[in-house]
């Protein structure tokens, strides 16, 4: 048995931000090293997506995860013992014809990536390396430019606004410190112009404010005053990025904003969208139409001319396939990596660098529902995506996140390279409101 065999595999229940359960597991290699990962859990997802195996019932309001936990202790480790931890293909997909369908709905995702990734984390400690520099494999990558929440909206604020993700991304900044200092103030300007009216009621599950706002729009133009009394130059220093996570208010190629009881067809949510562009500095739109869209989807993209970056989430679910799609169909520009979308480390990567080779934007994600694990963190500098969005600049699953980027890039040195605006398509870097 070769030292880095697959010599244990346990399972156990722990918790995510929302005082939900998930999953944990725990890999243990025959050299003695092991690694540890836990899935996380989405509120808004795609209909595609991979499956979260719950337990239903009435207890713990149906979320226990008694019976994903017992698999990876169970069927799951029977089945990968004696494996190669360092043959992290060969272990995904046994791990895929064990579950045998084709979303994960008999394992469950949150126990197939919970095992899958802490096999990766076994097999870099098993070399000395930390999880980046072994994914990375003796390639150059970069430290991500980071999307990060300021307003949480949609599924992740009881619908209390239309728009899920009001965030800003640094463009001006030349280093993720930096992007992380120029993120802290603004995050403090808005939530200090939340309580000078009064707004301030909270945060999001995210962690962003809770949008106390009376429309879509009113947040937007209070997050570019918030820009604005920090100093930063809209645009040119600090830009906004919007997810609207339009299958949580469409379907059908139709749209309905509850907050200001308007409904749109594809082109009429499109005009509303390409006006907030032209008047606030917006680099970045996620799943501007519903997943089941696609037509929308293309002509939103085209009406935008490759100015901003329009990301694919719940319409592109971390495949490679419907990536491919995407990219033949001229639908979006970029896509948004979720781990247990897919459901195993090697399908995430195979979306990823199909995003790549489209020549799209590729963007690590985090889920809203989230634990203390980093391993987002080591894969989007690991494998060089460019883009990293966690949540809000608040809460200790998301700061978890950001500081262990912080930590890489101190240890990079001189060596590390800061992404930056160059990731993101061409736009002007002006000021505009």
């Amino acid at each position: 048995m070769p030292d880095s065999a697959i010599a244990g595999i346990k399972g156990r229940r722990v918790w995510d931000s929302r005082g939900r359960p998930t999953v944990e597991a725990e890999v243990r290699l025959a050299c003695g090293a092991t690694g540890r990962a836990i899935a996380p859990a989405g509120a808004s997802r795609g209909s595609r997506e991979a499956i979260d195996l719950r337990d239903g019932g009435s207890a713990l309001g149906g979320m226990n995860t008694a019976r994903a936990v017992s698999y990876v202790g169970g069927e799951i480790a029977r089945a990968l013992l004696g494996l190669d931890g360092a043959s992290q293909a060969d272990v995904d997909h046994a791990l895929i014809a064990l579950d045998g369908t084709p979303n994960k709905a008999r394992l469950g995702a949150n126990a197939t990536i919970a095992v899958s990734m802490a096999v990766a984390h076994a097999a870099a400690s098993a070399v000395n390396q930390p999880l980046y520099r072994y994914l990375a494999a003796g390639e150059m990558t970069r430290v991500p430019l980071p999307q990060i929440q300021i307003f949480g909206g949609g599924a992740h604020a009881g619908q209390r606004v239309d728009i899920q993700d009001f965030m800003v991304t640094a463009v001006g900044a030349h280093s993720f410190d930096e992007a992380l200092v120029m993120t802290a103030e603004v995050y403090r300007a808005a939530g200090d112009l939340m309580k000078a009216r009064g707004l301030l009621q909270g945060v999001a599950d995210e962690g962003g404010w809770w949008p106390a706002f009376d429309n879509n729009e009113a947040a937007l133009e209070m997050l570019l005053r918030a820009i604005e009394k920090t100093g930063y130059v809209p645009g040119d220093d600090v830009a906004i990025s919007l997810d609207v996570a339009a299958s949580e208010f469409g379907r059908g190629g139709r749209y309905r904003f509850g907050l200001e009881q308007r409904e749109f067809d594809s082109d009429g949510l499109a005009e509303v969208l390409l006006r907030w562009i032209d008047r606030f500095p917006i680099i970045s739109i996620e799943d501007p139409m519903a997943e089941d869209d696609p037509l929308g989807m293309a002509r939103f993209t085209a009406a935008v001319g490759g100015r901003i970056q329009v990301i694919g989430d719940d319409y592109l679910v971390t495949s490679a396939s419907l990536v491919q799609q995407a990219a033949q169909e001229r639908t979006c520009n970029a896509v948004l990596i979720k781990p247990n979308q897919a459901g195993t480390v090697t399908e995430t990567k195979a979306a990823l660098d199909a995003g790549k080779h489209a020549g799209f934007g590729t963007i690590v994600s985090a889920r809203s529902g989230e634990t203390e694990d980093v391993t987002i963190a080591h894969l989007s500098i690991g494998w060089d995506a460019g883009q990293l969005k966690v949540g809000s600049f608040a809460r200790s699953e998301r700061m978890a996140k950001w500081n262990e980027v912080l930590r890489i890039e101190e240890a990079l040195g001189p060596a590390a390279r800061f992404a930056g605006s160059a990731v993101l398509p061409a736009f002007t870097r002006t000021t505009r409101g």
